[in-house]
């Protein structure tokens, strides 16, 4: 090898170590921070902790050991479409102007993310513009569409709400974004905040909530409600908590799942909170390797049931593929449950904006492209 050969050589081993350099760059920031202090003070009060770490109300498995084996071979070995064949059709939604103050209006922007507006006040769930849900920028689940609007334009917004710290919900970037262009607080789940405040958010602009808290905003309560579920931003589990969410006005309501597995405690909600206007469901990323953690959609049918509410918008599908079945299994499974149990149902595009007083009819766009 001549002189020439070995520097250049030199020179791109430089620039891909320089590469990789930069790319995980945000890589401890991404990890997020161990609550401590009063924070973690607060959450060994909670009757949700004991013995170093949060619970479920009904105990979970995460993955149980004799289910691996079968996930991995499905993972190598199933010839399920988990992509579109086609492009997913993605609508720029018409947001701002003054809002109604009875109304109830409901944007999703693809998997679980979802703007509600209701009388008058805007609620941001679950905000992930990245286009992966990781650690990383070149690793990792990514992006199968489009988000339908830029984080700077969306409008005025009175509440961001965050269900839990997985990487598909809880967002660094998405979170440094909204810091900058928006003023309102953010509600997250006991010890979450220890992650915001490292990402820069102030402790005045944090709500940190334990399951059956609320918080009142502008006349919309918000309280953090039961869920099935795990957390985790590292190799250990359940350091923070997790939540479903129960958003109340005077004559609307909305209950927004987050993930979870089917349990009980969907009854309690209905009973103890509802009835409610909508439901926003979690129906994909399911497997027979983890039940007890992420519904099924027919699961997400009961649990919508459950809780006592008229319209169920189904989310935690389209965006990423984060399991094994078919990109489309989830809402044709809906579908069928549906119609079997006499649910309105209403299957948006990403960025349709669905006003819950003029329900549009479910419009089959995803099998176009199935």
């Amino acid at each position: 090898m001549g002189k020439t050969t070995r520097v250049l050589a030199l020179a791109a081993v430089a620039a891909a170590a320089g590469g990789v350099a930069w790319a995980l760059r945000d890589l401890p920031a991404q990890l997020g921070a161990a609550p401590s202090g009063a924070r973690a003070e607060r959450m060994r009060r909670s009757p949700q902790y004991g013995e170093g770490k949060f619970r479920n109300s009904v105990p979970a498995d995460v993955v149980p050991s004799n289910a691996m084996r079968k996930a991995f071979v499905e993972l190598l070995t199933g010839n399920q479409p988990r992509r579109p064949a086609g492009t997913i059709p993605v609508v720029r939604p018409e947001l701002g102007g003054r809002l109604p103050d009875d109304g109830l209006h409901v944007t999703w922007l693809g998997h679980s993310t979802a703007l509600v507006e209701i009388e008058g006040v805007r609620v941001l769930f679950d905000p992930v513009w990245s286009d992966r849900c990781s650690p990383t920028s070149f690793f990792g689940p990514k992006r199968m569409h489009p988000v339908p609007l830029k984080i700077d334009e969306l409008p005025r917004i009175d509440a961001i709400v965050i269900s839990h710290d997985h990487y598909d919900h809880l967002d660094l970037a998405s979170i440094r974004a909204l810091l900058r262009s928006q003023q309102a607080p953010f509600l997250v789940p006991l010890g979450v905040g220890a992650h915001l405040e490292r990402w820069g958010v102030p402790a005045e602009r944090l709500v940190e909530l334990d399951w059956d808290e609320d918080v009142t905003i502008k006349g919309v309560r918000l309280t953090a409600t039961a869920a099935r579920h795990f957390s985790g931003r590292k190799f250990t589990r359940d350091g923070t908590l997790w939540a479903s969410w129960v958003v109340k006005g005077a004559r609307r309501s909305v209950f927004y799942t987050g993930d979870s597995g089917y349990f009980a405690g969907y009854k309690e909600i209905g009973e103890q909170h509802g009835p409610f206007d909508l439901s926003l469901i979690q129906v994909g990323a399911y497997n027979e390797a983890w039940p007890d953690i992420h519904m099924k959609p027919e699961d997400g049918a009961s649990a919508h049931l459950d809780v006592q509410a008229r319209v169920l918008i189904p989310l935690h599908w389209c965006t990423f593929s984060l399991a094994m079945h078919a990109w489309s299994e989830p809402v044709e499974r809906l579908l069928d449950e549906a119609r079997a149990r006499d649910i309105t149902l209403v299957v948006p595009r990403p960025g349709d904006r669905v006003d819950i007083d003029a329900l549009p009819a479910v419009e089959h766009w995803w099998r176009a492209i199935a």
